[in-house]
């Protein structure tokens, strides 16, 4: 109805144009009607003209002759200039009607080539009208949209308001929890250490006994043999003061294989006691974390942690021995329960394989280090990444030097080990070696890490002066792989590092004397990991061997 009401509106503005743009041709038609009839007047008359004028010359041509040839004459003059007058004006007629003629030929072309353009634009008219129309049911269906993207937008800020409030609350919850963690974590160190100082005074007093034991043994072995006690009193007095001055962990040093058996389908990467049961976890190429029990004497599996996609790197227990996590060079890491060997937790968002996984203070939070040369940690009760650290080389190893985890030491393939405090973004320091790290230990009160270096040494660092007070090395002792791991034994005295002959080389970390040279591997041994109280020693290598060495 509106196209048809616009079409009328241009029609008639157009006829009213042609009709002004006509009117002032409109006496040029008149007077070329006129000119035509005065034409066809005119020739009427000369041609009667030309026959009167006929007649005369035959009918009256003796009269003329005879009796008045002047005055025919003159009257034949005076016609025949009539007549020029006649056909001058014929002819100016006949060139204004040329004129005119042509005049009517380009007004009605130019008539038709308006009629043309009115066609034109009568087309875009209706294809602009068409336009229109779509264009004022989109705006429409716009206008609809946006007003439903208000609403929308108005309930998420309402959502988001209640959701601010909740994580508020939520987050002064967790404030809480953290500081109740915080008492409590402190509280178990606190009893650790008390069980720890427990222990050291029954090892003493066990020491005592048994030296007690040698003298009487040594005092009635003189009084018996008469004669020769004088010669063997020094002797006692001297064994004697070597016993009391030999450290604990002279009596669990490793000598023989107690258990030997295939742990994977393949390369082992990783071995890790748990710290309150004789369990021993082990991680292979072929992409299971398997347990294993060894407290009957006798190896027995208690379960594989599979869901990785491809070989397991690193393991770690939880401080209670509940959980366990894995490292995995399928770019992430994933937490286990122990007792019912379940996946809990897949933590993704590495773009590189991960080489090191640790708890970081508390078996809710887990830092991993990868070769994508980032450090993250994972808050396992949101399950989600809460801070990336970007350390500027791929991590092989890395350990947290308290109990809360606030300090996190961290090894290198650029010959650096990093300190990072989680409470800043920067590195606290850092120390340079020799050669790539390929694996951090620390000891039980925190104050050496040690350090595996592929350079084929092991340093020992002191952490309260930030410096190396030793290194340790053998002629026949080789870093086999760039993830070999070396750990401190549970007093700290003894360290152990498998080397690429398949030997385990075992240093007095106070003396510096290499204590025993372990051999039963066949190939490169890739991890050591010690029983935190019993002092066994268990090894894994890459032809798919693991050896539990000491006494069970």
């Amino acid at each position: 109805m509106e196209g048809g009401e616009w079409r009328n509106s241009i029609i008639s503005q157009l006829q009213a144009r042609n009709k002004y743009e006509t009117g002032a041709f409109q006496d040029i038609i008149s007077f070329q009607s006129r000119l035509f009839d005065n034409v066809n007047t005119l020739k009427n008359e000369n041609l009667q003209l030309t026959l009167i004028n006929e007649r005369i010359k035959y009918s009256n041509a003796d009269s003329v002759i005879s009796s008045g040839a002047v005055g025919a004459t003159e009257k034949i003059q005076s016609l025949e200039q009539k007549i020029l007058a006649q056909q001058e004006e014929l002819t100016s007629l006949h060139r204004r009607r040329g004129e005119s003629a042509q005049q009517i030929i380009n007004l009605n072309t130019r008539v038709h080539d308006l009629e043309k353009q009115l066609q034109n634009k009568d087309v875009v008219i209706s294809e602009n009208t068409a336009v229109i129309a779509s264009l004022r049911a989109e705006i429409q269906m716009y206008e609809n949209n946006m007003a439903e993207l208000q609403g929308l937008n108005q309930v998420l800020r309402d959502e988001h308001q209640a959701l601010q409030i909740a994580f508020a609350a939520i987050e002064d919850k967790l404030r809480k929890a953290q500081e109740e963690n915080r008492t409590l974590v402190e509280r178990l160190i606190k009893y650790k250490s008390k069980d720890a100082d427990k222990m050291n005074e029954e090892n003493e007093h066990f020491l005592k006994k048994k030296s007690d034991k040698v003298r009487k043994e040594l005092e009635e072995a003189a009084r018996e043999s008469g004669s020769r006690s004088s010669a063997d009193s020094p002797g006692s007095s001297s064994e004697d003061k070597t016993i009391d001055a030999m450290p604990y962990f002279a009596t669990v040093l490793p000598t023989k294989v107690a258990l030997k058996f295939d742990a994977h389908d393949g390369e082992v990467n990783a071995v890790k006691w748990s710290p309150t049961d004789r369990i021993v976890a082990t991680g292979g190429a072929d992409r299971k974390v398997k347990l294993w029990d060894v407290s009957k004497s006798v190896i027995e599996n208690k379960g594989n942690l599979v869901g990785s996609n491809a070989g397991v790197m690193s393991v770690d227990f939880d401080s209670t021995g509940t959980y366990i996590v894995g490292a995995s060079n399928d770019f992430a890491s994933r937490v286990w329960t122990v007792a019912d060997q379940r996946l809990r937790h897949s933590l993704t968002g590495h773009s590189g394989k991960v080489m090191a996984a640790k708890f970081l203070g508390e078996s809710t939070k887990v830092i991993t280090g990868s070769h994508d040369r980032t450090l993250k940690i994972w808050d396992l009760r949101s399950k989600s990444c809460t801070e990336t650290k970007f350390v500027g080389s791929s991590c092989n190893d890395l350990v947290t030097s308290d109990g809360a985890g606030s300090t996190i030491i961290s090894g290198h393939f650029d010959k650096t080990i990093r300190f990072w405090d989680i409470r800043t973004e920067m590195s606290g320091n850092h120390i340079m070696l020799q050669g790539k790290v390929t694996s951090l230990d620390l000891n039980r009160d925190s104050n050496y890490l040690l350090a595996c270096v592929r350079d084929d040494t092991i340093q020992l660092i002191d952490l309260r002066m930030n410096t190396i007070v030793r290194s340790f090395s053998h002629e026949s002792f080789k870093v086999g792989c760039d993830w070999s791991r070396a750990a401190f034994g549970p007093g700290g005295r003894l360290l152990a590092v498998g080397s690429a002959d398949g030997a385990v080389f075992v240093w007095n970390t106070h003396s510096g004397r290499l204590e025993v040279i372990l051999k039963d591997h066949s190939l490169a041994v890739t991890a050591v990991s010690w029983h935190p109280q019993s002092g066994l020693l268990a090894s894994v290598d890459r032809g798919k061997r693991a050896l539990i060495w000491g006494d069970l």
